[in-house]
């Protein structure tokens, strides 16, 4: 690889997942160079039709898909017929890389399991996404973020502002983004040991083994043999410098004292009450945590006098660590989101000056591709069936055996 290169330039994937959590990970292979290719059915992944779901946002983009699938091209094979595994099977002799998250029974059924594919190609790098994991007796389980990641782990029980109150639930991909980064990275290291070994071979993980690990302070003292507490209402939290307060303009933040005793010393002053910090109420830990409805209470009060603008700059010039609790549309106007790269521009003639989110990883020193468009359904599957190989003759052939879905 050239200094100019992008690290996974040269490398070609197979993305033959559905919905999010596997395609995240191929995205951003894409990001940094490699050639991904978006398997599709004839009819398209159903995750297209998501944001139809009642209560999702309503845009003429198709936004989940733009950020979830960017920078790939798309093939349309109808897998179910000998043509399109005929014509997947010789993409897999070439790939380093194979993604799917589809169901055991439904990999069998297509000839997609691991012991199908690795006999192709003893270089490939097969990269499995499940819910509950590769063995057990739930193996074989459907399952989203909502059911695996979320509501199986704890998380779903343990983070709701009233502990009588009903069950938090999540918001759409909460679970799969982060779940997409673990499946990246077990996929990286397999190509690592590939590289020292010239084999490749299986790389998975799951949606409740990611949950679980989101969740693993609290489980972690489960196993210890601890009780799990439930947190109190706000309103009467153990610790009033690490909770959440609202602002006179409806705005909330929330406190986070890790050393409280060094936050405290500069907390009186960073609210303008000074005389707080002699007060015998507050005077140590102790009597903070003894005294916390109160102080919560005291508190409340005093942030309600002033905006959040207010509030931020005192803050900021006292060193107190907070956090503002955003609205997802403040992304539009964040100047910390694009000077830090979070926020990028698309390179997509479909849309005028697109933003997208960029995915959370960076290499000082190595270059990142500007996302590009995401694929329509088979937009490049004469090109890719080209590159594989296939004269008109072949490609003509592949759709009389319906390999090409009935429209191709």
């Amino acid at each position: 690889m050239n200094d100019y290169a992008m690290i996974l330039e040269g490398i070609k994937v197979l993305d033959v997942a559905s919905f999010i959590a596997g395609p995240v990970s191929t995205t951003i292979m894409a990001d940094f160079g490699a050639e991904v290719i978006k398997v599709e059915p004839p009819g398209g992944d159903g995750y297209r039709q998501i944001s139809k779901v009642a209560g999702m946002p309503q845009s003429e983009d198709a936004y989940h898909w733009m950020v979830d699938n960017r920078s790939k091209r798309g093939l349309s094979l109808d897998l179910n017929t000998d043509g399109g595994r005929e014509v997947l099977y010789r993409l897999v002799a070439g790939a380093d890389v194979f993604v799917t998250n589809f169901m055991p029974s439904v990999r069998e059924k297509l000839g997609l399991l691991y012991d199908d594919l690795a006999p192709l190609n003893p270089r490939l790098i097969y990269g499995s996404m499940s819910a509950y994991g590769e063995t057990g007796p739930e193996a074989g389980m459907t399952g989203f973020d909502t059911t695996a990641y979320w509501a199986r782990s704890g998380l779903m029980d343990l983070v709701r502002p009233d502990p009588n109150g009903d069950p938090a639930r999540s918001m759409p991909g909460m679970g799969d983004h982060p779940t997409g980064i673990a499946l990246l990275s077990a996929i990286l290291l397999a190509l690592y040991r590939r590289e020292r070994t010239g084999k490749g071979g299986m790389a998975h993980t799951s949606l409740l083994a990611n949950g679980m690990w989101s969740n693993a302070y609290m489980a972690q003292a489960a196993l210890c043999g601890a009780e799990v507490p439930m947190r109190p209402r706000r309103e009467t939290a153990a610790n009033a410098l690490s909770n959440h307060y609202r602002t006179k303009d409806g705005r909330w933040f929330i406190l986070t004292a890790a050393n409280e005793e060094k936050e405290w010393s500069r907390f009186p002053a960073a609210v303008g009450h000074p005389e707080l910090a002699s007060d015998p109420r507050f005077a140590s830990q102790q009597d903070r945590q003894k005294n916390a409805t109160l102080l919560v209470a005291t508190l409340d009060e005093l942030f309600a006098r002033h905006d959040m603008a207010y509030w931020r700059q005192a803050f900021g010039a006292h060193r107190i660590t907070v956090g503002e609790v955003a609205k997802t549309e403040d992304i539009r106007d964040s100047g910390q989101m694009r000077e830090a790269g979070i926020v990028v521009p698309m390179t997509n003639p479909g849309l005028d000056a697109a933003l997208t989110i960029d995915s959370p990883v960076w290499i000082e020193g190595a270059a990142k591709q500007a996302p590009g468009p995401a694929p329509e359904v088979g937009e490049h599957t004469l090109e890719i069936l080209a590159e594989a190989g296939y004269d008109q003759a072949g490609i003509d052939d592949l759709r009389a055996r319906g390999a090409l879905g009935p429209n191709s």
